[in-house]
């Protein structure tokens, strides 16, 4: 069964992760654009979802993890649930690995980075943002996010999307499965704000070394801590390329 027959079959669920619910609205805005591009009909649960769990289970409470993987397994099926779509990459590594896991044969929900569904097209590109590009801000980097990248497994998709919006792509020096964490996950950045700031601040060096002009990430929690970091250069996430347009031409 190929990805489109997957998507479209049953409920589809648009899940943002806290992150972007109530933090990067903007975002989600975004993406549900997106996803009404693709052609895809999804749901979204809001106050009836939990959170995936991800802080709980990293925390190493393993027996409360199960109790909300538990119950955000309770009302995905109550809604009929059969596939979820997330932007957050460590909401997409929780529900596809850890939730099988810790639930068995009853977690049978297929999970999907949105990435993974994105069509690309000739000059995908935000047009609105587009008119005030000028020529040396086409020249981008990459920051893999670690859940993305070495969890899932996922690399080439978020840099093919990069390169249809028109930019010219160049590596970091510590890029796919070698890549800098941005600092903002594990708990990094609610319990030690500076050492955070300080890792953000080296990846943002990083990518200064390489000529960028922008960065872009396909994580809620690395754009928030790469911008917050960012000394003048531009962070995107990777949905503000097409989030108000995205048209093929």
């Amino acid at each position: 069964m190929d990805l489109l027959r997957k998507i479209f079959k049953g409920n589809t669920l648009y899940y943002p992760g806290c992150m972007t619910k109530f933090v990067l609205k903007d975002i989600e805005v975004n993406y549900k654009k997106i996803l009404e591009r693709e052609g895809i009909d999804f749901i979204m649960l809001r106050d009836k979802e939990l959170c995936c769990g991800s802080p709980i289970k990293n925390a190493g409470d393993d027996e409360k993890f199960l109790e909300i993987a538990n119950k955000n397994l309770k009302v995905f099926k109550e809604h009929g649930v059969s596939r979820i779509i997330t932007n957050c990459p460590a909401c997409a590594a929780v529900f596809r690995n850890d939730y099988r896991k810790f639930l068995g044969e009853k977690w049978n929900i297929e999970v999907f980075h949105i990435i993974e569904i994105i069509k690309i097209r000739k000059n995908m590109v935000n047009k609105k943002t587009e008119r005030t590009v000028d020529k040396k801000t086409k020249v981008a980097t990459y920051h893999d996010p670690c859940h993305l990248g070495r969890v899932l497994g996922i690399y080439d998709k978020p840099r093919k999307v990069i390169e249809s919006a028109g930019y010219k792509l160049k590596e970091m020096d510590l890029n796919r499965n070698k890549s800098f964490c941005c600092g903002g996950g594990g708990g990094v950045k609610s319990n030690y704000p500076e050492l955070s700031n300080a890792i953000a601040q080296d990846r943002m060096e990083q990518a200064n070394k390489v000529g960028a002009h922008k960065l872009f990430t396909a994580c809620p929690m690395c754009y928030a801590n790469l911008k917050e970091n960012s000394k003048g250069m531009e962070v995107e996430e990777i949905s503000q390329i097409l989030g108000a347009g995205g048209e093929e031409n």
